[in-house]
């Protein structure tokens, strides 16, 4: 088994997301690899979102699933309405608000109190439900999504609409990428993973292209998750090295020089 200065650390984020942070881990002096496992596209057809996206001051509150979700919304998005308050679930989402502008010093954003649990529930309890009854709230999201908070939400008497901003693809393998993920496999790699569905899509690209066998192994490598709902995923799907920090790229980070 490889020991902790030689084991790669793969980060498995999509491409434009996981540049930045795996410039600080190699700033430690770890061996960072960068291998997505998921991609995000821009919708194909995008006259919807930029329509929905030209009436935002008719929403009390937008909430945006992810960086992904502001990247792609914020192509349409001039400047930000003062009037309308923004929903974000992780600390991710703030620093990408932060890139067009978007700040506490004008603008009125709701977020998860509880930095343990950066996700849809967290921010349900954030939210000013009293000032949203009887009002709009739009969810920018990929294709598809968990429906927690739209539930919550409208059964708190609050209009909830959804528009779609991008779409998460799974990586397309070719010979080169599966030589990596076999070798990365191989080395027992510590592979960071902010998302579920991420590492539901390393499970199923390893069983394909390399079969049971590099499966199991891949089961033992090392998992930092950013979530307890990712953690119950990788344990539901035997992973049995797990370790959940809670959101934010500082955990993530101590995590990885903390571990033995």
């Amino acid at each position: 088994m490889a020991d902790l200065g030689s084991r790669p650390v793969v980060i498995t984020r999509p491409l434009a997301q996981a540049q930045a942070f795996a410039g600080v881990v190699a700033a430690t002096g770890r061996e960072v690899v960068i291998f997505p496992l998921l991609e995000i596209a821009p919708v194909a057809e995008t006259s919807e979102l930029q329509t929905v996206l030209s009436s935002l001051d008719q929403y009390a509150l937008v909430v945006f699933v992810s960086p992904n979700a502001i990247d792609a919304a914020f192509r349409f998005i001039p400047a930000w309405p003062n009037n309308v308050a923004i929903g974000i679930v992780g600390e991710g989402s703030r620093l990408a608000l932060q890139r067009y502008g978007v700040g506490d010093d004008n603008a009125t954003i709701h977020a998860p109190r509880n930095s343990e649990r950066m996700d849809s529930e967290e921010l349900f309890k954030a939210l000013d439900l009293d000032g949203l009854r009887g009002r709009r709230v739009l969810i920018v999201r990929g294709q598809a999504g968990r429906d927690f908070l739209t539930d919550m939400l409208r059964a708190e008497r609050v209009t909830v609409e959804h528009v779609t901003a991008y779409e998460r693809l799974t990586p397309q393998m070719d010979a080169t990428k599966i030589a990596q993920l076999r070798a990365l496999i191989d080395a027992d790699s510590e592979w960071i993973v902010t998302s579920s569905e991420a590492l539901r899509n390393l499970l199923q690209i390893t069983t394909d292209v390399l079969g049971a066998e590099c499966v199991v192994k891949l089961q033992r490598n090392k998992m930092i998750v950013s979530h307890q709902r990712i953690a119950e995923t990788a344990r539901s799907l035997a992973f049995t090295h797990v370790t959940m920090t809670g959101s934010g790229d500082e955990r993530l980070l101590a995590a990885l020089q903390s571990r033995p």
